[in-house]
Order: structure tokens, then sequence, then C-alpha cells
């Protein structure tokens, strides 16, 4: 752990220094060709590769939005492609350059074009396609006492992170990415080897109980009887061997058409304001395979754009993966946001999990019984083959407050079980949300993030006020049972009938390079798992950019946890991880 820890120790050095030898620079014009010509910016006829969620470049566009900037932007809605980025710099360029006083956002606008500059560039034809290798990385984590990796009872120890193996020990994970554009066409691939170590896992006692909690028995019951298949369990129940394999981590062709892009493969999605969660759908979880149409431009109709503003919206379908009864269920997403004003947007979401070997089959019938599905059923069409699925909606804003819209934002996610909307049943649902103070007063630099986060609704309570849905509430259902886990991963690190919380503090070196500290704190209630469980997190991190093209992150956490029901007493582990990635000069 000692040599684990060192580069993380290295670059926290490098970066206070580069701090304090930083000189304050004065506002200086925007260079000549600041502003992408409108023309070369095609929204109809060319195709473009979407930027991966854990860009550098979404953390930087989010600020700028929150300064006051990229107004067209829909944080609901992730990821972005390259050239629907380029197209809300256009529309901030000229508004940037008059403002006085805006270095930071000046900083991220520059830094950000030059990375889609060539796409603004060089259109691309189906007989002249254009091929990058993007990134090539590699990162290597050490991580010392137990970790937590089950989001679906005890909690995460490493979240947002793609479902990526990880145990104590020495844990690597290497790849690359590659691009290629032809015309409407595109193509987008991303692969890495992954390492982690072999483990103990759960005991057959904790195996036997929380498999029992699967079967939608409580795991505090006193009566029936358990009896786990341990060929329907998801409970990593020990020894767990070790992770030696190569994944596809995204793998996306795209057809460009009349703004939308569609698109088969394995890819990234978003869908939420928030940045440590989103409670329909993250990269918590390792992406699945699925067919998309996404309207990546606004759209805007003549007589209704009036009411409701510009709007963008989106489908996927696909199956999760590691569910044991029914296996391979599949589900479908649909979301449409909305930008009335400038400052506020909103969105409505809805998730369908149905079908599964064992349950019902996948046909266009029991799709569409799914997707035009909008009240309660009977147990007895559960059951049956007009089942149509276990069912979410979901709701979120983001709204940079009156008269701070440069300083900050106000924002919510929140998902229901079994109700159209959590605005029709807001005792019913889980929220998650959070306030982003953009920058400081003298401290232009600094920017603090805080969120919440609860899926223990208010509604299910006994007399006293205290719950008991006992975790069988949000992201479970009677017939899916795993909810929308994909290999064991939620959406969301809190869980189920979890409360928590998430704070960052980032210092910007630049558009691209940050020191950061965050505290993370979640807690699955009693009722839900004997005893509880309780986490809290302390990271410290640093991003340094290495010229242009090599980027150096470093970061060091600190766990300590409780869950008497898996380990007696207060546990700990700590995290130390460093990666290189290097950004091959695009083709200009």
């Amino acid at each position: 752990m000692k040599s684990s820890v060192f580069l993380p120790a290295v670059l926290l050095c490098i970066a206070f220094v580069s701090t304090a030898e930083a000189q304050v620079t004065t506002q200086q014009p925007f260079p000549p060709g600041y502003k992408p010509a409108a023309e070369t910016i095609s929204t109809s006829s060319e195709g473009s590769t979407y930027v991966p969620m854990d860009s550098w470049i979404y953390p930087a566009l989010d600020r700028l939005h929150s300064l006051g900037y990229l107004d067209s932007a829909f944080l609901g809605i992730r990821p972005w492609t390259r050239l629907s980025i380029a197209h809300m710099l256009e529309e901030s360029a000229d508004r940037i350059d008059t403002d006085q006083n805006n270095d930071e956002a000046r900083s991220i606008y520059l830094a950000v074009l030059r990375e889609v500059q060539p796409d603004i560039d060089h259109a691309t034809e189906l007989n002249h396609p254009s091929g990058q290798l993007e990134s090539v990385y590699t990162q290597v984590r050490g991580i010392s006492g137990t970790p937590l990796r089950d989001s679906f009872h005890l909690g995460q120890t490493i979240i947002d992170d793609y479902g990526r193996p990880y145990e104590s020990g020495f844990n690597n994970y290497s790849g690359f990415s590659a691009r290629a554009e032809a015309g409407r066409f595109t193509l987008y691939w991303r692969g890495e080897y992954q390492y982690a170590p072999s483990a103990t896992g759960y005991s057959a006692a904790l195996y036997t109980l929380l498999s029992c909690n699967i079967d939608a028995i409580a795991i505090d019951s006193t009566t029936g009887v358990c009896t786990p298949d341990p060929n329907q369990a998801t409970i990593p129940e020990g020894p767990i061997a070790a992770a030696n394999n190569a994944r596809v981590m995204e793998a996306t062709l795209s057809y460009h058409l009349l703004g939308h892009e569609v698109s088969f493969g394995k890819g990234d999605n978003w869908l939420g304001p928030d940045q440590g969660a989103a409670m329909l759908w993250s990269n918590n979880a390792e992406d699945i395979y699925h067919f998309q149409i996404d309207r990546v431009e606004p759209l805007r109709i003549p007589g209704l754009s009036k009411a409701t503003g510009p709007f963008r919206y989106e489908f996927l379908v696909g199956s999760l993966k590691g569910h044991t009864y029914p296996n391979d269920p599949w589900v479908h997403v649909e979301k449409v946001s909305f930008k009335p004003m400038r400052d506020l947007e909103f969105g409505f979401s809805r998730m369908v999990i149905w079908g599964g070997k064992g349950h019902e089959p996948i046909t266009l019938h029991t799709f569409l019984k799914s997707f035009f599905s909008f009240q309660n059923v009977t147990e007895a069409e559960k059951i049956s083959r007009d089942d149509p699925g276990a069912r979410f909606g979901n709701f979120d804003f983001d709204w940079r407050l009156p008269y701070l819209q440069k300083w900050l934002a106000l924002y919510t996610d929140s998902i229901t079980h079994d109700d159209v909307s959590p605005i029709s049943a807001p005792r019913r649902a889980g929220v998650h949300p959070g306030l982003y103070l953009a920058q400081f007063p003298y401290l232009h630099q600094l920017d603090l993030r805080v969120e919440g986060a609860n899926t223990e609704p208010a509604s299910h309570s006994n007399p006293d006020g205290s719950p008991i849905n006992q975790g069988q509430f949000l992201y479970v259902e009677t017939i899916q049972k795993q909810g929308p886990t994909n290999k064991g991963f939620l959406p969301d690190w809190v869980g189920r009938q979890g409360k928590g919380g998430q704070a960052w503090l980032t210092y910007h070196l630049s558009a691209n390079e940050d020191i950061q500290f965050m505290y993370r704190n979640a807690k699955a209630s009693a009722l839900f798992i004997p005893g509880g469980t309780t986490q809290n997190d302390f990271e410290g991190s640093v991003v340094k950019r290495i010229g242009k093209d090599i980027e150096v992150k470093g970061w060091v956490q600190y766990e300590g946890w409780k869950a008497p029901v898996y380990l007696t007493g207060a546990q700990s582990d700590t995290t130390a991880a460093g990666q290189i990635t290097w950004y091959p000069p695009q083709k200009n």
C-alpha cells in the first residue's frame, strides 16, 4: 500500500505548488475565430460520437452552465455528442465574449472548444471517413481492508465506476478508446483489461439471510421458511474468484437522422442533473447493450414551444444481466426534458422492467403491454403473460436561482414505484436533491456542491412514523425482485431504504485540472438490514495535465463502515489510486 499511496501524495504536492505559483490574470479578449461558424455545425446531416460520461468535459460544462451560460444544455439527458457540445458553445460565445469579469467561463469555453474543434473544422462523408484513437489509459488501485461491493444490500465503497470489479489488494484497469465518423454514421469503441484479486465473500449464513430477502421474505422476519436456491443467487457467497478479463466498456454504432442519433450497442446514459448519482440510470452499474433513439439537438415546435420551451427526448431498450429470476429481463426507458426558461429545466422519465426467462416471453405484445400500462394491476395479471412489468416514474429539475444565476443552482432527482410520477405521489418517492455554488466571492476558482439522498418513502410507515417497507418498495418489485440492477449494481449508490449525502469542494487549477475533497455518507435502515449499515467516505483527489496530451490523476479515499450483519464492530478500508491517460493529438 505504501507504493500505492505515493503517486496520489506526489500529485497533491505538485498541485498545491502549482496553485501557489499561479498568477492573477486580467481578462483578455477572445482570439480570432473563437466562435464556431454556424454553417460548419450540421445538426441534420452529419453524425457525431458521444463523449463518455467519465470525461472531464461534463463537470466543466456543468460549471459553465451554472456560471450563467450554456443555456441550450440539457443536464438531465446525457451523454452529449461532440457536435451538440459545439452547438451549445456556439450559442454561448457572444455573451461570454461580451460579459466582463468572467475569466473562469472563458477558460472553460476555450478548453472545451479546443477539444471539439476538429469535429467542427472537418466534416466527413461516407466515402471519406475519419478515424481517431481517442485515449489510452492505465489505472492502478490499491485497497487495504475489506471494501463493500453490494449496492443492493450493504453498500458500495467505489461508486460511479461502471461496475468495475474491485477487492482488497492490487487492482488494475488498462484500456483505450477510438472513434470513427463517415457522414451520418459513427462508431465508438472503448475496451479495457481488468484485474481484481480474489476475496472471501459472504458467509453461508449471510448469503442465506440476503437470499431470503431476494425472495421477498423480509430478512428480519421470524416466520416462514427460507430455502435459497444456489442457482438463483445474486449474493456473492464466498469464495470470490479473481477477476482477470477483458471487457467491452462501450461499443456503439450510430446513424444520424434529423437531429437524432439512432444507436445500437453498449453505451453510456446518465438521466438526471445530479453529479453523484442518477436515480433512474447512471454509470454506477456496467452499461447494457441496447437500442436507442436520442434527440441530440433541442426541438422547437411552433406554438407548443412558446409554453414548454425547447425540449429533448430519449428512448432506449435493452437487456439487464445478473438477474436470477426472472433471468435476463428487459428494460425500456423513456425521457423528455423541457426548458421553458433559460434558467429552468425539468424532465419526466419512465422505466419498465419486463419479461425474463421463466416468467413471460419478450414479444411485441408484452412490450406494448408494458409500454402503455399506467395503473395498478391485479395479482393474477402480474403472474400472467399480461404482466406490464416493474414500472418506475421519475421527475427531475435544474434551476439557476433568480438573482443568483451565475452563482447558485438548485436541482433534484426523484423516483417512485407503481406511480406515474413522483409529482403525483411525493410521499411514495425517493429523492436526490442538490445545491451547486459555482463560485465563491473573490475566489472564483472554488466551487461547492452538496447532494442528499433518500430512498425511504415517508408514506410507508408505522403509526409512530417508523418505516415498514423493509427494502421491498423502491428498486424492488413482486416479480422483478432485483429491480433495475445490472450485474448486481443499482443506478444509485444509496441503495434501497437508505439515506445519505455527498459533498465536493473543488479548486479549479484550469478547466481540466483541479484539486478536490469529497465526503459521502450512506445509511441503510435497520428495518431493512438487521442492525442497519453506515458508511463514511473521505476522499482527496488531484487532476493535472502534463502538456496538453497527458493527464495524471491520483486520489486517496478512507472509508469507515459498520454492517454488523456482515462483520462485527467498526471496519475501515483505504483506497489509493493513480491513473495516467494519453490523449493523442487530434487531426487538424
